[in-house]
Order: C-alpha cells, then sequence, then structure tokens
C-alpha cells in the first residue's frame, strides 16, 4: 500500500486532520499534558482538554500553538506525529504527503518551523497552504477564476481576511485575534464585574450559549466559579448583554481590519464582492448575530460557510486531490523555497 495524503489544520484551538478518500477522520484540541516532574506529554487532544483547570501541581494543561504559530517546536512534533499515526496508522511502509495550514500573516521562519516540525513528525512531503486560501477551496470557490471572491476565517488564534483572485490573494491582513482572546475578554469582564473567576472551559461555554456580537432577545444562564472575596465557590447568573459588552472590543476590532481590506482592495475586485458577498470560515463564524453586524458596518453581504468549523479542513482535502498540479504552483509553500 503506497502512502497516505492528508491535510491538517494546525489551529491555535483544535488540530483536525484530513485523509484522502475518508474526509475529517481526526477534530479534537490541541492542548497538552505535561509531566512537569519527568518532562513527558500524559495526554494529546480531548482527553488533555478535559484537565484543563484540574490538575494536580506536577500536571500542566498547555497549548503549544498561539495565535497560529509554533510556541513550543518539541511539543508540536510529538503532536503532529500522534494525530499523523492516529490518523494512517503506526505500521505504514510509506510516509505521508501532508499539507498543513497556516495564517496569511505568517513570516518564513515560521513557516519553515511547520515545515520541519511536520517533516521530523513522519511526513514524507510537506507543503503549507494558508488558511485563508484553504478555506476558499473548502467553500467549494473557484480560485482560479478572474473574480474577486472575499474569505474571513476567525480561528482560535487569528482572524485572517483576503481577497483572492486568479489562484492568489490580492490583498490579505492577519490579525492575532481570534476565538481565545473572546474568551480572555470574557473572563476579565466576570472578573472585574462580578468579582469571580472562572476557568476558560467556562468562558468557552458562555461564548458558546449566550455570547454575541448584535443582541436582541436576552438570555441568561447560571455560571459558577470562585468568589475573589470570600476565596468561595459561588454562582451569579449572566445575560447575553452583559457577554456583549465584554466581546464588544475584540469583534471591533476584527471588524476595522475587514474594513481596511475592502478600502484597498482593486474597485472591480471590490464590485464583486458586493455583488457576492464575503464569506465567513473558522469557529467564529458561529458567534451569535457576527454576520449581521458586519454587513450593518460594511453594507456587503455576508454568508457563513457550511460548517465553517472544518471548512479550511476540507480544502487541504480538495488541495491533495490536484497536489501533484499545484505542487509547484504559487498557493504552496514546499521545504525546497527555502533552499539556498
Amino acid at each position: 500500500m503506497f502512502g497516505v495524503d492528508i491535510g491538517i489544520d494546525l489551529g491555535t484551538a483544535n488540530i483536525l486532520v484530513f485523509v484522502k478518500g475518508k474526509g475529517v477522520v481526526i477534530q479534537e484540541p490541541s492542548v497538552v499534558a505535561m509531566n512537569l516532574d519527568t518532562n513527558k506529554i500524559c495526554a494529546i487532544g480531548e482527553e488533555a482538554r478535559q484537565m484543563i483547570g484540574r490538575t494536580p501541581g506536577n500536571i500542566k494543561a498547555i497549548r503549544p500553538l498561539s495565535e497560529g504559530v509554533i510556541a513550543d517546536y518539541e511539543v508540536t512534533r510529538q503532536i503532529l506525529e500522534f494525530f499523523i499515526a492516529k490518523a494512517v496508522g503506526h505500521r505504514r511502509l510509506f510516509k505521508p504527503r501532508v499539507v498543513v495550514c497556516v495564517p496569511s500573516g505568517v513570516t518564513g521562519v515560521e513557516k519553515r518551523a511547520v515545515l520541519e516540525a511536520t517533516t521530523q513528525a513522519a511526513a514524507k512531503d510537506v507543503y503549507i497552504i494558508s488558511e485563508p486560501m484553504a478555506a476558499a477551496i473548502g467553500c467549494g470557490i473557484d480560485i482560479s477564476a478572474p473574480s474577486g471572491n472575499m474569505i474571513v476565517d476567525i480561528g482560535g488564534g487569528t482572524t485572517d481576511i483576503a481577497v483572492i483572485s486568479l489562484g492568489g490573494e490580492v490583498v490579505s491582513q492577519s490579525l492575532r485575534i481570534g476565538g481565545s482572546h473572546l474568551e480572555e475578554a470574557i473572563g476579565r469582564h466576570v472578573k472585574r464585574v462580578y468579582n469571580i473567576a472562572i476557568g476558560e472551559r467556562t468562558a468557552e461555554q458562555i461564548k458558546i450559549e449566550i455570547g454575541t456580537a448584535y443582541p436582541r432577545e436576552e438570555r441568561k444562564m447560571n455560571i459558577r466559579g470562585r468568589d475573589l472575596v470570600t476565596g468561595l465557590p459561588c454562582t451569579v447568573e449572566l445575560s447575553s448583554h452583559s457577554v456583549y459588552q465584554s466581546l464588544e472590543e475584540p469583534i471591533h476590532n476584527i471588524i476595522d481590519v475587514i474594513i481596511s481590506v475592502l478600502e484597498v482592495t482593486p474597485p472591480e475586485l471590490a464590485a464583486d464582492i458586493v455583488n457576492q458577498g464575503m464569506i465567513l470560515t473558522g469557529g467564529g463564524a458561529l458567534l451569535d448575530g457576527l454576520a449581521d453586524l458586519i454587513l450593518e458596518k460594511t453594507h456587503v453581504p455576508v454568508h457563513i460557510a457550511e460548517d465553517p468549523l472544518t471548512c479550511v479542513a476540507r480544502g487541504t482535502g480538495e488541495v491533495l486531490k490536484m497536489l501533484d498540479k499545484l505542487r509547484d504552483g504559487a498557493i504552496l509553500t514546499s521545504r525546497s523555497t527555502f533552499k539556498a
């Protein structure tokens, strides 16, 4: 049996693995539980996420990817090795070819780190593609057409905005604000207003259940945390309007960048975007009211991609189908790009 081609969406919050011919086979948090005494990994993925905020002193749950780039090289390599083995099996005669997604604003050094880590994790050939380009392909857009398509990919650590035409990014910008920053904003707000400390998972639950970018009907939920005055566990009722106040600043930062990209988009492509609308992908696209707020601020129609969480990973799957044709093109970066 020959090597299996796989695509990896290497996200700050989640790692998705696409296997050619099978689809998305892995979708797990990019979290690792480390034993600080032995400096070894105890758990990876969902098992490690369950440990966040619940570990003893000698075990620490960490995210080795920060704002879309590698923060801990060795741990990232081990994560990739684990998920590649899980996707294609430990016993394989041929190493797989891998397509990995990275934010559009990463530097050459950061790209090279991803290439080297993936190669060392048991890959034969590694190719890098930008997240908005992969998202556009995953949405079914013909990126080679002479037409302007705008992609807004809101991931866990970054937001990537790109205008794509004729197989390239005409205008692109990457903002290091994503879903994890929204959760941090919620945590700070609850601490400041209610004097309660909450964990990362609680903040994520608040964002999903009552988080909103465009307040309409009032929704409420009870949250549990630690009272910073008494030090005791407590419960308070949180409203969607209160959560909206905490999310207002980071969301408007994202919209400001969308507007700045539109302002420098060539007129012909801008006309295409107004006609066809922009597409939201990534987990952040699911935030309640975000599409309505962007429409109100930009006057451009906004569409949420089908299954936005897996859009980038599905895009890598389409790239794998055309890999022999695309590998020497401009949209993919390989190790040969960095050779002197």
